[in-house]
């Protein structure tokens, strides 16, 4: 197994990636803490950590808004508290919802930006502390192909992503020197439940399919597998970069 005794947070890990990554992680024998944002989530996340370990000793449930800093700081303590550390961060929590730029109220900018930057740099800044001290670690951060490729209606989303990725490069190379290696996986379209309104509408999928080069969307699984193997010994060289995995969507023509 590749991450035989290591110990993990997902953020997000209720469901899609998140569930799939918080799985996969276990199944290569890492201890993980599946991180849910509300009681709606709470049962989907208890049954991911039931799943890694019915007895309840190598994984768990927690819930935290990772926008909100004290939350984050009483999660990772937690996890500090019950594996005695933290070898693996996966910043995973995100969320969307289509907008055109000149309707975009600032509240939900704001709620974007929260989430998917603000919620990232908080949990990577308090998981750094606990692995700084231990001189090593590994956090990856869930980007996306909208890093680098524009999305109408998604401006928030993508600034979102934009942001991330310099924030992955910028503290990389802070902390190489500490012995944490910090990236990012910036999925493409992945068949997700937050990509329900392309996947529940046949012609937008059908579009969509129609710009990714492999003919289909992505599974959860396969992100997760990725995710897997940068946090591995095996990508011990790997810092600063994204790893994109997209079914090549972002060699098409339509997006150059």
């Amino acid at each position: 197994m590749l991450l035989e005794g290591r110990r993990a947070l997902v953020t997000g890990g209720s469901s899609g990636i998140g569930r799939a990554t918080a799985l996969r992680l276990g199944e290569e024998g890492a201890r993980v803490a599946v991180n849910y944002f509300s009681d709606q989530e709470r049962s989907d996340a208890e049954a991911v950590a039931a799943r890694i370990d019915p007895a309840g000793t190598r994984a768990y449930a927690v819930r935290a808004d990772v926008g909100a800093e004290a939350d984050v700081v009483r999660m990772i303590g937690e996890c500090r508290d019950r594996f005695g550390g933290l070898d693996i961060l996966v910043n995973n929590a995100g969320i969307e919802k289509r907008a055109p730029t000149l309707e975009m109220p600032l509240d939900l900018w704001e709620r974007i930006l929260r989430t998917n930057l603000t919620g990232a740099f908080l949990c990577l800044r308090e998981a750094g502390k606990l692995m700084a001290a231990q001189r090593q670690g590994v956090i990856v951060n869930m980007s996306s192909v909208h890093e680098f490729i524009p999305w109408p209606g998604f401006a928030h989303y993508c600034a979102s992503k934009g942001g991330l990725k310099l924030l992955t490069e910028t503290v990389a190379r802070e902390w190489a020197g500490l012995g944490i290696r910090v990236l990012s996986i910036a999925p493409g379209a992945i068949a997700t439940p937050i990509n329900a309104f392309v996947l529940d509408d046949a012609e937008a999928r059908h579009r969509v399919e129609g710009e990714i080069p492999l003919g289909r969307f992505g599974r959860p699984e396969e992100i997760a597998a990725a995710v897997v193997w940068a946090a591995s010994d095996q990508a011990g060289y790997v810092t600063g970069t994204t790893l994109v995995v997209d079914g090549g969507m972002s060699t098409y023509p339509k997006f150059t």
